[in-house]
């Protein structure tokens, strides 16, 4: 069976479950990408589906893109075959592509997502 982390940290996440359960992915859910973090030292998903937050500013320290390079730093050192699913806001569109320079991300999407595309973004190969 396969395995996906929905890293949930706004109410703006769509809720997949239905879905992950139709097509046979056992899904974890996940409050913050500090536990996502964790939950990686633990076990190594095929999928981890999470939302997109610039930084804008100082945000994230300046030194990040945003909300997902320390996640992704963490997935080259402990589960690299993972597949990340990105939802992004359109007006922060322009700025996803550059995390492909930390981790080649699996698939982007832009919010609002539909059932359609997030089935088509996990069914890729």
């Amino acid at each position: 069976m396969k395995t996906l982390f929905s890293i949930i940290e706004s109410p703006t996440h769509p809720d997949f479950s239905a879905l992950y359960h139709e097509l046979g992915i056992q899904e974890t859910r996940l409050p913050s990408m500090r536990k996502a973090i964790a939950g990686l030292k633990k076990q190594q998903p095929d999928f981890i589906v999470a939302e997109f937050v610039y930084g804008y500013g100082n945000n994230y320290a300046g030194v990040n893109i945003s909300n997902l390079d320390v996640m992704l730093y963490s997935l080259q050192k402990y589960s690299a075959d993972t597949r990340v699913i990105v939802l992004v806001e359109k007006g922060e569109f322009q700025y996803v592509d550059k995390l492909n320079e930390i981790i080649t991300l699996h698939d982007i999407l832009k919010l609002p997502v539909t059932k359609d595309q997030m089935r088509n973004a996990l069914l890729k190969s």
